[in-house]
C-alpha cells in the first residue's frame, strides 16, 4: 500500500470539509457596483468568512445554512453597510449543462460557454 503525504493546505482543506455545517450552501455574489466591497458571512457555530470583492467580480463561496451575508464599503465617514442578505438569497443554481441547453438560456448556451460564431470568447456563464 502506497502512503500519500498531504501538504498543509490539503490537510487544512480536508479538515474544513469534515466540519459539520460547512459547505451546506454554495452561494454566489456579484459586485455590480463600481466600488470595491467587503463581503462578510456570519453563520451558526462561529462560522465567519470575509472576502474583498472587486467591481464587477463574482465570488462563489460555501457556508452553513442560516448564515447572514453583509456587504460593506468604505465611505467618507468610514465603513458603510451597503446590503444585508440571507445566504439562502445567494444560492448558486447548479443546473446540469444538459438541462441548461434546453432551459431558458436560449439557443447557443449550454450553461458552460456561449457557442455562437458571432459570440465573444470573453462571454461565459456559470
Amino acid at each position: 500500500m502506497e502512503r500519500t503525504v498531504l501538504s498543509d493546505l490539503e490537510t487544512a482543506i480536508l479538515e474544513i470539509e469534515d466540519e459539520p455545517g460547512v459547505g451546506d450552501l454554495v452561494c454566489s455574489y456579484r459586485n455590480g457596483s463600481d466600488r470595491m466591497v467587503i463581503l462578510r458571512c456570519l453563520g451558526p457555530e462561529g462560522f465567519f468568512l470575509e472576502r474583498v470583492v472587486f467591481p464587477f467580480e463574482m465570488l462563489n463561496f460555501s457556508c452553513p445554512k442560516d448564515s447572514e451575508v453583509k456587504i460593506w464599503t468604505h465611505g467618507l465617514g468610514g465603513p458603510e453597510l451597503v446590503e444585508s442578505l440571507l445566504a439562502d438569497d445567494l444560492i448558486l443554481d447548479q443546473t446540469p449543462p444538459t438541462l441548461a441547453a434546453e432551459g431558458p438560456l436560449g439557443p447557443g448556451l449550454t450553461g458552460d460557454f456561449l457557442e455562437s460564431d458571432t459570440s465573444s470568447p470573453w462571454l461565459t456563464s456559470l
